[in-house]
């Protein structure tokens, strides 16, 4: 049985840090891609980053230079690690394992950038 585990999610303030993280069980870990996507209310779901088996990343324009995906093949863990953090940023993040033709979804951690 597959299994994603998002955690960390939290209410922070304007400029605050936090740090995600998705617990995966059930797949050869280190054969997937890893990403990190959010959805706010009302909005379509978005990618926010992304890491390859290899290690290469990829990142929204609207994140770079703010946030930084990880992963730790030993522990079956992918971490987006979000500073500087903005209103604009809340939303429910979602941790996503993907190979070419199968992909897996967590359920989700909700972030609240407010004063």
């Amino acid at each position: 049985q597959v299994q994603l585990v998002e955690s960390g999610g939290d209410l922070v303030q304007p400029g605050g840090s936090l740090r995600l993280s998705c617990a995966a069980s059930g797949i050869f870990f280190n054969t997937y891609a890893m990403g990190w996507y959010r959805q706010a209310p009302g909005k379509q779901r978005e990618l926010v980053a992304q890491i390859t088996s290899g290690g290469r990343t990829n990142y929204a324009d609207s994140v770079k230079g703010r946030f930084t995906i990880s992963r730790d093949n030993a522990k079956n863990t992918a971490y987006l690690q979000m500073n500087s953090l903005k209103p604009e940023d809340t939303a429910v993040y979602y941790c996503r394992a993907e190979q070419l033709i199968r992909d897996y979804w967590g359920q989700g951690t909700q972030v609240t950038v407010s004063s």
